[in-house]
């Protein structure tokens, strides 16, 4: 790896601009962030550190852990996250106001947004060296969490905010406002409000739908609601969502992106909306949102019986 300058092109901001003959190409600038301290990641970026050193014309400028803060003027184009999804999720609270193009690397186990195998990422470096590849915007939200005493916590995510009984054991009534109009009061174990790409996270598991992870919209999943007929909703993400909880037992939990968590009492205000911020995700060819979900949800389709019994 050798130091060297990079440009772009601002009309074509996924191709690398072709240098001058007898010039050598631009260096592709790169940060890793090796999520934790397990001992697979640690072997995977000490194995992949060697492989990197004999690449010509790529630049590591920074590593960091899950808990190192990423100084914003560090000079990287590209941020490669080791682990899983959750790897990811925490990549993009380290980046913070600046968020970067982020290219998964999966050494978990399911991974929608760590895609690539550490072979595909090898095999697929030289085509992000060239600028072939597609940056795909994604929504994320802004979480205001307004306490009793005044003070206000605000977190910037990219999944979900989760409102659970989680300790307290008790069926929860939850308000929901949806820019300042009353919409319901859930009868349930918890509520979700996701966005598209956390959509295939905690709000499938509770039975919400998969969004397709470019739009622009929110999805409310109640946990187990006492009502049959309560659904989830979707709305466009313009929209501002409050949520609090009716006399709050001890023990109700906010969890951000199921990492961030802090008690709520029934006296607290709960207020979600889009960040200006996107979430920057890479795709190489060949990889799409439709394919990783056939590849990670087994959709192999089911047996054609007609073709078993010999008919047409």
């Amino acid at each position: 790896m050798r130091q060297g300058q990079f440009t772009r092109d601002p009309e074509l901001p996924n191709v690398r601009m072709k240098s001058p003959m007898g010039m050598k190409e631009p260096d592709l600038r790169i940060i890793v962030l090796t999520g934790g301290d397990r001992p697979d990641i640690r072997a995977a970026w000490e194995d992949l550190r060697v492989w990197l050193e004999t690449v010509r014309g790529v630049i590591v400028v920074g590593v960091f852990s899950g808990n190192e803060p990423i100084p914003e003027d560090l000079a990287g184009e590209i941020v490669v996250v080791l682990g899983g999804d959750g790897s990811v999720l925490r990549g993009c609270r380290q980046l913070g106001r600046r968020q970067l193009p982020i290219v998964g690397v999966n050494l978990g186990r399911l991974g929608f947004l760590t895609d690539l195998s550490p072979a595909e990422f090898r095999k697929g470096l030289a085509g992000l060296k060239r600028g072939q590849y597609q940056t795909v915007e994604h929504l994320m939200f802004e979480c205001n969490h307004y306490k009793a005493d005044g003070s206000v916590i605000t977190d910037l995510g990219l999944n979900e905010v989760n409102l659970t009984s989680a300790g307290s054991m008790k069926m929860l009534s939850i308000n929901l406002r949806i820019d300042n109009a009353d919409v319901t009061t859930y009868s349930c174990d918890g509520l979700i409000i996701s966005t598209p790409v956390g959509s295939t996270a905690h709000n499938l598991s509770a039975g919400g739908p998969i969004l397709r992870q470019e739009l622009q919209c929110f999805v409310i999943t109640p946990i187990c609601p006492h009502t049959l007929t309560v659904r989830p909703i979707v709305d466009s993400a313009e929209r501002t969502f409050e949520l609090s909880v009716r006399n709050a037992p001890p023990g109700v939990m906010l969890v951000i992106d199921g990492q961030i968590s802090r008690p709520v009492d029934s006296t607290d205000r709960i207020l979600i909306r889009r960040a200006e911020q996107t979430f920057k995700l890479v795709r190489l060819a060949g990889h799409s949102f439709y394919g990783t979900l056939h590849r990670k949800l087994g959709w192999q389709g089911h047996l054609d019986y007609r073709e078993r019994r010999g008919g047409h």
